[in-house]
C-alpha cells in the first residue's frame, strides 16, 4: 500500500475527526476506495473503535438504479437514521468509477430523495464527520490528469502541516470574524453584497473537509443583493454546470440563468424555500490546490477563489441571534478571483486578483 494512503487514514482519524476508544464508526465510501477503507480500519482498530462500512452515499450506480426505478416518492430510511444516531463519528469518502453514474436521473426525483434524507443529513452533521477523497481513476480522468499526476496532487493537498494552514488562515478569519458587510467585485459580471455581522466565521484547516483551505462563514439570508456570474463549473447529480448567473434581491434568487444544464440548476434552487438564499461565504486560502478538478472538495479552496453556496448554512456559521437558512441542499459555486477582482469587507480593500493584504505581493 502506498504510505501516503496510511498518512491520510491517520490525519482523518487524529486531526480530523479526533477518534476516541469505544467510538462506533460509519465509514461511508465507494469500493474503488477500499485501500483508505481499509487503512482507516487498521487505526480504528489500533484505537480501539467500531467501524462499519457502507456504501449508501457514494454507491452511485445502485443508487442510480433505485432512483431511475422509483416513483419520485421517498421517505425517510428510519434503518438508516437509526445507524447514523448510534454512530460517534461519520467519515465520508469520495470516490467514484464513473462521475456521470448518475447523469440520466430524473432532477426532481433527485431532489425529492434529497428532501427525504434531510434528517439523515442533519444526524450526520451533529457527529463528528469528515469529508475526503481518494485519487481513484475515474476521479483523475474527470480533472483531466494521470492517475499518477492525481494521486500526487491529492496528498499533496491532504497530507501537510495543518497547523501551520490554521495559523495562515486565522489572518483573514480576524477580518472577517467582526465585519458587518463584505462585497465580491469580479470583472463587470459580479458585484455582490451582503452582510455577515453575528455570525461567525470558522477556519477550516482539514476537520470537516479533508483537504481544508477556506475560511467561510453564513451571510444574513435577507441581506445578500446583486448578481453574481460562477465562471468556473461545477458538476451535480452527474452533470455539468456552466457559467452560473443568479440576480439577488432581498436575498433571495430572482433571477437564474446556465449556459449548461440549466435545467438542474432550476431544480436545485426549487428544492425549498432556502434553497433561493444563500447559505455560505467561503473564501478559499490553500495554495497546494493550485489547479481546477471540476471537484468542488478541492476547487473552492483554491486560493485566489471565493465561493457561495446555495442552501442550507451550517449551524456553527449562524450567531445566537440571528436567523439560519435551511434547506435540503447545500450547492456550492465558484467565482475566479485571479484577475479584474477584489473582496471588499466594510469598505476596506482586504484582496486584490488573489493576493490577500497579508500576502506578499498585495497591491491597494
Amino acid at each position: 500500500m502506498d504510505p501516503r494512503i496510511r498518512e491520510h487514514a491517520e490525519i482523518i482519524a487524529n486531526h480530523s475527526v479526533d477518534l476516541e476508544e469505544g467510538d462506533n464508526v460509519i465509514i461511508d465510501a465507494h469500493p474503488v476506495a477500499e485501500d483508505l477503507v481499509v487503512a482507516l480500519h487498521e487505526v480504528i482498530g489500533d484505537q480501539g473503535a467500531n467501524p462499519v462500512t457502507t456504501s449508501q452515499r457514494t454507491g452511485k450506480r445502485s443508487q442510480r438504479a433505485f432512483l431511475r426505478a422509483s416513483d419520485g416518492e421517498f421517505e425517510t430510511p428510519e434503518h438508516e437514521r437509526a445507524l447514523v444516531e448510534h454512530s460517534d463519528v461519520y467519515i465520508a469518502i469520495r470516490a467514484s468509477d464513473n462521475v456521470t453514474q448518475t447523469s440520466d436521473v430524473d432532477p426532481e426525483i433527485s431532489a425529492a430523495y434529497q428532501q427525504a434524507h434531510r434528517p439523515i443529513l442533519n444526524e450526520r452533521l451533529s457527529k463528528r464527520w469528515c469529508l475526503t477523497q481518494f485519487p481513484a481513476p475515474a476521479n483523475a480522468q474527470l480533472a483531466e490528469m494521470s492517475t499518477e499526476g492525481y494521486e500526487n496532487f491529492v496528498w499533496d493537498a491532504v497530507n501537510k502541516d495543518w497547523e501551520a494552514q490554521r495559523e495562515h488562515q486565522e489572518n483573514m478569519v480576524e477580518i472577517m470574524d467582526p465585519a458587518d458587510e463584505v462585497r465580491i467585485v469580479s470583472g463587470d459580471t459580479t458585484d455582490v453584497t451582503m452582510s455577515v455581522a453575528g455570525n461567525p466565521t470558522l477556519n477550516d484547516h482539514g476537520e470537516h473537509n479533508l483537504p481544508g483551505g477556506e475560511v467561510f462563514t453564513a451571510p444574513q439570508p435577507d441581506s445578500v443583493e446583486g448578481e453574481v456570474l460562477f465562471d468556473m463549473p461545477l458538476y451535480h447529480q452527474g452533470r455539468e454546470i456552466t457559467d452560473v448567473f443568479l440576480e439577488f434581491e432581498d436575498g433571495e434568487v430572482v433571477s437564474h440563468s446556465a449556459a449548461k444544464n440549466e435545467d438542474v440548476l432550476t431544480e436545485v434552487l426549487n428544492t425549498d424555500d432556502g434553497a433561493r438564499r444563500l447559505g455560505e461565504l467561503g473564501i478559499g486560502m490553500n495554495r497546494d490546490i493550485d489547479q481546477f478538478t471540476y471537484n468542488m472538495l478541492f476547487d473552492e479552496k483554491m486560493g485566489d477563489t471565493v465561493h457561495m453556496a446555495v442552501g442550507r448554512a451550517y449551524d456553527d456559521t449562524v450567531g445566537e441571534d440571528n436567523e439560519q437558512n435551511d434547506s435540503a441542499v447545500h450547492v456550492d459555486m465558484i467565482v475566479d478571483m485571479s484577475e479584474d477582482s477584489f473582496i471588499e469587507v466594510d469598505g476596506e480593500v482586504v484582496q486584490r486578483n488573489g493576493t490577500f493584504r497579508f500576502e506578499d505581493g498585495f497591491e491597494e
